[in-house]
């Protein structure tokens, strides 16, 4: 079976789960398609959609990109940078799957936690500076600093579990 591989990254981490797909898939499938939201792409039966959550869904980018997809099988991957709660995650893959049009086969899709940018463990600490007793903003210090090592190889390795979970034809 074709795929393409769109993903939209900010920070790496989608890229980094992207291009382990690719070297996965690279052994069954013939990738036609591998990198930032393109037409190009749409040639493809199988489409394996990356993200980075931006505020609770997908960047605008690939916002656009998915309401271009029709007849397809997608499969959604990406990265959030706070959590690693399952119910918070299918909450995301839900927002972003509700950009896709409904004649598309939408398989179960895969997040993990991702780094984020150090501007936003900035912006909490200038919160502690105002208020020391802010405790949603202690805990979220603590979640930027968890989320450095991610997308780690226990979660690439989770990547690959799902790939291989997924019923591709």
């Amino acid at each position: 079976m074709n795929c393409s591989i769109v993903y939209s990254s900010r920070t790496g981490n989608t890229a980094r789960l992207a291009g382990t797909l690719k070297d996965l898939l690279a052994q069954d499938h013939t990738c036609l398609y591998f990198g930032a939201p393109d037409a190009r792409a749409l040639q493809a039966d199988l489409l394996f959609v990356g993200f980075w959550t931006d505020r609770g869904s997908c960047d605008q980018l690939l916002r656009d990109f998915l309401q271009t997809v029709h007849g397809k099988t997608v499969a959604l991957f990406g990265t959030a940078g706070f959590g690693s709660d399952p119910a918070y995650f299918e909450q995301i893959l839900g927002n972003v799957a509700a950009c896709l049009p409904a004649d598309n086969r939408l398989l179960p899709g895969f997040l993990c936690q991702g780094r984020m940018p150090q501007a936003v463990r900035e912006r909490y600490e200038h919160q502690l500076e105002q208020d020391a007793n802010d405790s949603r903003a202690k805990r979220m210090i603590e979640n930027f600093d968890t989320a450095l090592s991610h997308p780690s190889e226990t979660d690439l390795q989770a990547l690959g579990s799902w790939l291989g979970s997924l019923p591709l034809v």
